[in-house]
């Protein structure tokens, strides 16, 4: 399916049988499935249903809490409607924020990928990955990743817990077997290691980039190469797996960890066949749709294993969304790679760049019960960094003191503890491998002037915006504020510094 998803008749008995067959052989990762061929047949053809699941032998009676983050690709801060859609109806994740608290003021930590997930694992500014290397999307054809031998995920650190890891669906962090999952301290890994759109039809369907087929990956063997066909039926698997992988946990009475990483609000936005069309606005919309089923489908799941009560369910996105039309994907995919440029936007621009809000500047909901009050809202500064530090205290881990670690522990905001304020003075919008883009301090936030990257010009002169008023960045008033535009350039002179010489941010609040 190069530009089209003709999914009727499709034969994915090949695929069942590999990953039936690898599951037989594959006593590392210990897949204990019933009715191995008819689940995933069900899973593949697009059925969402969860309900047979089998109960949990033993009840979980453990004070560490479970933890699952739903990490959504590249939706933007108002594709939900309880962020103010208005042209898609998120009700699962609704219902997950009525549950919950919403924070409107969070920051991904970079406005792309490669960078944002690195930097959720490890708690640091991507350009710090690597002892300064720095990281930036991976191609299939990158010999590089994030080097478990320089960098500490917090897999590792929450298995001295007694936590058993998963992460499921996009990694991205390196497609090489020293890079994937395992290799930085996961249990398990089922999911593809770059983007879905980085298949053999690029470059503008010419297949000009020499691309494999995107493979699909349990542990570190590859079980299945697959042609867009298989991309569309992904989503069900994924969610199988990650229902699979609470019930194993719930059986055993232990705590994990599981990060449920979507690829189908991922150029190409396809979703499993019967689920198409359900939007207004198109394959996007679908696929947003889509992943609010599945967020859906993972809460009824807890709460039938009777563990939702325990377990500490984040949902956030990477970065932005894709906001311009980009003609060399949509040679490749048609209408699910082409975006609606009319649809507005509550900020500006989106991902790629780091320069205005729209690239980083994300929905974010935490539900803990007991913990997070219900149906609340908090507006202050935090960064998805700040759940590697949180998440880790919480499960009575130790913070890595051998290194700079920028995330902070956030659990007073969590717990909306009054007077409780955010732990960053400011924060940075780098790129991977360093350009500093924006600087923000409380309501001010600076476009910082310097040269361009692929996708971003370059900048003359800086760009001051008073977020309090003018969430769009629509009004530079860097003329009417000179003193600030002046601050807030030395603190970006004092961040570049801190990044290059290993040092912590400046003004960061312990």
């Amino acid at each position: 399916m190069t530009g089209n998803c003709d999914t009727q008749g499709h034969d994915y008995s090949s695929m069942v049988s590999s990953i039936c067959q690898m599951k037989t052989n594959y006593n590392q990762m210990k897949l204990r499935y019933n009715k191995c061929n008819i689940l995933l047949a069900s899973a593949l053809l697009g059925i969402s249903s969860l309900a047979n699941g089998t109960p949990p032998r033993k009840q979980q009676n453990l004070q560490k809490p479970n933890i699952i983050h739903i990490l959504a690709d590249d939706v933007g801060f108002d594709d939900l409607s309880c962020f103010g859609s208005k042209h898609i109806l998120s009700s699962n994740i609704d219902h997950l924020a009525a549950e919950g608290c919403k924070f409107t003021n969070f920051m991904a930590p970079h406005a792309t990928c490669t960078p944002s997930r690195a930097s959720l694992l490890t708690g640091r500014y991507a350009p710090r990955i690597n002892n300064g290397a720095g990281v930036d999307v991976l191609w299939p054809t990158s010999k590089k990743g994030m080097d478990p031998k320089q960098e500490i995920s917090i897999a590792k650190l929450l298995k001295k817990q007694g936590y058993t890891s998963a992460i499921i669906g996009k990694w991205h962090l390196g497609h090489l077997p020293q890079f994937l999952p395992l290799a930085h301290g996961f249990d398990r890994f089922v999911g593809i290691p770059y983007p879905n759109d980085h298949g053999p039809e690029r470059s503008g369907n010419t297949g000009s980039k020499r691309l494999p087929q995107i493979p699909l990956i349990y542990g570190d063997s590859i079980v299945k190469r697959c042609d867009n066909n298989d991309l569309a039926e992904l989503p069900a698997l994924f969610t199988l797996e990650a229902c699979q992988f609470i019930q194993e946990n719930a059986k055993e009475g232990k705590p994990f960890f599981l990060q449920l990483s979507n690829i189908e609000t991922h150029t190409p936005w396809f979703v499993p066949k019967g689920f198409e069309g359900r939007s207004t606005i198109g394959a996007y919309g679908d696929a947003v749709m889509y992943l609010d089923q599945t967020v859906g489908i993972i809460m009824n799941y807890l709460k039938k294993m009777k563990l939702d009560k325990n377990t500490i369910v984040v949902f956030s996105s990477d970065n932005g969304p894709l906001v311009h039309r980009y003609p060399e994907l949509e040679a490749c995919y048609g209408k699910y790679a082409t975006v609606d440029q009319d649809r507005e936007h509550a900020l500006r621009d989106g991902k790629y760049q780091a320069r205005f809000e729209g690239g980083t500047r994300v929905a974010c909901i935490v539900r803990w019960p007991g913990v997070v009050k219900e149906g609340t809202s908090n507006n202050e500064l935090i960064g998805g960094f700040d759940f590697f530090t949180t998440f880790l205290k919480i499960a009575g881990a130790e913070i890595p003191t051998d290194r700079v670690i920028d995330g902070k522990d956030i659990l007073p905001i969590l717990k909306g503890e009054e007077g409780a304020k955010s732990p960053h003075e400011v924060f940075y919008g780098y790129t991977g491998h360093g350009l500093l883009q924006s600087v923000r301090k409380g309501n001010w936030k600076l476009a910082v002037p310097g040269r361009g990257h692929w996708a971003s010009d370059p900048l003359a002169e800086p760009l001051l915006f008073d977020l309090s008023k003018d969430l769009a960045e629509k009004k530079n008033v860097a003329k009417d504020y000179p003193k600030v535009v002046k601050e807030l350039l030395d603190l970006a002179e004092k961040g570049n510094n801190a990044i290059k010489n290993h040092k912590p941010m400046p003004f960061a609040l312990d």
